[in-house]
């Protein structure tokens, strides 16, 4: 079955202006993600941007890249435009990997992919992790996820889930989601059809409109720990930093 990453890279971001084109380590961040998928074993990978800059930069360093629309509210969304504009199949998997993920490991990618072709009770697939710091479990930039016994979503939330009284977590296990997607296209093009469910709205959780929607989504602990994300101007001192320290 054919797989493809699409990259969504938005020039207009309001935290970080322009981020994906930051540099780090001499490289624009989009290429560090662009290079990452690569080693995937993905049938294409292609940017899908709405800025003529990022266009500009990606064709430097020999990227496919898709012109999309600037009135998109989500990655998502934009995704959506490139499956139509590049005439990708309705049964082929589309992995939804952000542009802001410089060092997103390949092995995930993969893993997504194979985890949708086996799960075909599922349309959408996503990966989560081990949260093993307790700050963690109350700040909200940080969505956790809980699951069923077959992994498939049960919920999405920026609060604690499961709520315990007193945590441990030597014995309790909490689970954050890692924001890295596969669809089968067709799911894709239904999305951006629906109308955003309260769930979403009262969480700003984009794929709690799949599950309002009654869509099955699988959830697999993901075989590489998730790299830093850089979401703000202090992320990208973070993770420049521990560059330099390598």
């Amino acid at each position: 079955m054919t797989f493809r990453v699409v990259i969504p890279a938005r020039y207009a971001s309001t935290r970080l202006p322009a981020k994906a084109l930051c540099e780090i380590a001499g490289k624009p961040m989009v290429q560090h993600v662009y290079e990452r998928a690569c080693k995937s074993g993905a049938d294409s990978v292609v940017i899908a941007t709405e800025d003529e800059r990022i266009v500009k930069i990606c064709e430097k360093f020999g990227a496919p890249v898709c012109l999309t629309s600037n009135t998109h509210l989500t990655g998502t969304d934009r995704i959506a435009e490139t499956v139509d504009l590049m005439g990708y199949e309705a049964d082929d998997i589309i992995i939804n990997v952000q542009g802001d993920q410089p060092f997103v490991p390949y092995e995930n990618i993969d893993q997504l992919a194979q985890n949708l072709i086996v799960h075909e009770q599922a349309n959408i697939a996503t990966l989560c992790e081990r949260i093993h710091d307790e700050q963690d479990l109350h700040n909200p930039a940080m969505p956790k996820v809980v699951m069923d016994i077959n992994g498939y979503a049960l919920y999405f939330s920026r609060n604690l889930i499961p709520w315990v009284k007193h945590i441990d977590l030597h014995t309790q296990i909490y689970y954050k989601h890692m924001g890295l997607y596969a669809y089968r296209a067709k799911t894709i093009q239904q999305f951006v059809i629906w109308p955003p469910s309260d769930l979403e709205l009262s969480e700003s959780l984009e794929q709690l409109r799949f599950l309002s929607q009654g869509e099955k989504i699988h959830v697999g602990i993901a075989v590489k720990n998730a790299p830093l994300e850089v979401n703000t101007p202090e992320d990208l001192v973070k993770i420049r930093q521990l560059v330099a320290e390598r």
